[in-house]
């Protein structure tokens, strides 16, 4: 487990962005975190530690957002309306080649049992306006690299 505090959104985007320098085809990303924690600004640095310069927006209305690097895609998922796995089924999230791409999700807590075992949990706690709390739950597959 890998505990980082941020002071600015700029400051969550740089810690996001060495994590993406570090995931891969086949991770799945799954945030926990309230309204304006900063999911959608931590995928942000991630999409940039991926090599891509797309601009990173919540999928809240269109439910998934791709994100195209040279080697792989980043899936940005939505899942805050989805309550079952009927609804998941829906979305065409199954359909998507996870094996050879990144995924992040946001609202995963509406997904969590549905989820892969080996899936990644990043938890973001709003301590105030700008401070937030990240812990990232890797089994710890970064803690070397994160030191």
């Amino acid at each position: 487990m890998i505990r980082i505090k941020t002071n600015s959104p700029e400051e969550t985007i740089r810690a996001a962005e060495k994590l993406g320098s570090l995931i891969g085809a086949g991770d799945i990303i799954a945030f926990k975190g309230g309204l304006g924690a900063g999911k959608t600004t931590f995928t942000r640095g991630l999409a940039l530690g991926l090599g891509m310069n797309d601009v990173v927006s919540s999928p809240t209305f269109a439910l998934v957002n791709e994100y195209r690097g040279e080697k792989i895609t980043l899936y940005h998922f939505d899942m805050y309306r989805i309550s079952s796995e009927e609804d998941l089924e829906s979305t065409g999230f199954y359909d998507y080649p996870f094996e050879e791409n990144a995924a992040v999700i946001e609202w995963s807590e509406n997904i969590s049992e549905f989820l892969p075992e080996n899936t990644l949990y990043i938890s973001i706690n709003r301590l105030s306006e700008n401070e937030r709390e990240i812990i990232i739950e890797d089994g710890g597959r970064f803690a070397d690299s994160w030191n």
